[in-house]
């Protein structure tokens, strides 16, 4: 058996030419969505990846606003411009790139964004109803994953899903959404006993361990769908995933690419979002 590729960048492009007919049909009612970003210092990830969010609101038709401040910011500074964003009406996200330097508590600034302008996700009140089931911004990646396993055909209820890490961007929610989907979901991490055997039982297994090569292909069932969420900086210089790649597509069904799978849909989910909230907010 080798492996489908479920290939990020069509599934992206998709979604996005979905967020731009919502965009005309919010700008024909007089609303234009706008989606703030800021980042603070000059880490060059953050820069490409704030670059890429910027291109995509383009490509969709929305309004981007991207903020730089130094690394020398503080957190007062940031909290004050996060708080005059939340407070100017013509915008409808807000996202703060993360990391942040050191002299600044994260969980301070997300916990600043107001909920309604939190396209991120991360806020404790959307991660609250998100786990109640309500209405809510879902975080970008999870939501991404979801929509990845859902486009190869799979009916997500029912399966056997196992989610390799526990961090509250990825691992946390893209259980939520799969037990949401009616999965039976089980979380590994590295106190994990008998963690081949457990994937190796997994119809659906997300991996976001943040280390290369970690899911070997003895840990994939045959016919699974395995989306990797690992973005590793290899010795080689090139971005590798969670998966062994080689390994894992002779027994998967499905498959994720990285680059090229997971990154591109968690940005294109983030335009969703950003959307939405420009629809709630005109009252749509």
């Amino acid at each position: 058996m080798q492996a489908k590729i479920i290939d990020g960048k069509a599934l992206a492009a998709a979604v996005k030419q979905e967020a731009a007919a919502q965009v005309e049909a919010l700008k024909v009612q007089g609303v234009t969505p706008c989606l703030a970003v800021v980042l603070v210092g000059e880490d060059p990830a953050s820069q490409v990846y704030v670059r890429g969010k910027i291109n995509d609101c383009a490509q969709c038709g929305i309004e981007s606003r991207s903020i730089r401040l130094p690394e020398t910011t503080t957190q007062e500074e940031l909290l004050a411009q996060v708080k005059a964003l939340a407070e100017d009406s013509a915008v409808h996200g807000i996202l703060v790139q993360l990391p942040l330097p050191a002299q600044i508590n994260e969980k301070a600034v997300i916990d600043a964004i107001p909920p309604e302008k939190d396209v991120d996700g991360f806020s404790p009140v959307n991660v609250g109803r998100m786990q109640i089931g309500e209405p809510c911004y879902l975080p970008c990646t999870p939501a991404g994953c979801i929509r990845m396993i859902e486009s190869t055909g799979t009916d997500i209820s029912g399966k056997q899903a196992v989610v390799i890490g526990r961090s509250n961007i990825v691992g946390k929610p893209a259980a939520l959404l799969l037990l949401a989907k009616n999965a039976t979901v089980t979380i590994c991490h590295s106190k994990t006993k008998n963690l081949q055997e457990i994937c190796a039982s997994a119809d659906i297994l997300v991996a976001a361990v943040g280390r290369e090569g970690f899911v070997t292909g003895d840990m994939v069932k045959p016919g699974a769908v395995v989306i990797d969420v690992g973005i590793n900086r290899g010795a080689d210089g090139k971005l590798h995933g969670d998966v062994d790649f080689a390994a894992a597509s002779e027994k998967a069904a499905w498959i994720t690419p990285v680059p090229g799978g997971v990154g591109p849909m968690t940005r294109a989910m983030l335009m969703l979002n950003t959307v939405e909230a420009a629809r709630r907010a005109s009252g749509n």
